[in-house]
């Protein structure tokens, strides 16, 4: 995978888009398994920080970060911009993790 630059602004400061490509998506559905299940409802009972699902939503939203990366290389892009991440539970210990923006090219400014 190349070089894609990845932000959250509608913008690059010192680039211009040139070319638009389209909505650059990646997903990912991440399940724990038993044993994290137990220590998190374990951990829930005396409160604070479920350290198991940080992991897990972390590693999800990495893997789809990497899906919408690779996605928008094969449009032809090299930057998505407006980047924005959407999390929903799809079962108990099991959550979709979806990462998308706008692919587009884009060239430094004076490069043109």
């Amino acid at each position: 995978m190349g070089d894609i630059i990845v932000t959250t602004t509608e913008s690059l400061p010192g680039y211009r888009v040139v070319e638009v490509k389209g909505l650059a998506r990646g997903g990912i559905v991440r399940a724990t398994h038993v044993g994290r299940d137990i220590m998190a409802f374990l951990k829930n009972l005396k409160g604070g920080e479920v350290q198991e699902y940080t992991q897990m939503l972390a590693e999800a939203r990495e893997e789809a970060l990497r899906r919408m990366k690779l996605h928008a290389e094969e449009m032809g892009a090299n930057a998505v911009i407006g980047v924005r991440f959407m999390t929903s539970a799809v079962a108990s210990g099991m959550a979709e993790i979806y990462a998308y923006g706008t692919a587009v090219v884009v060239k430094k400014v004076g490069e043109e």
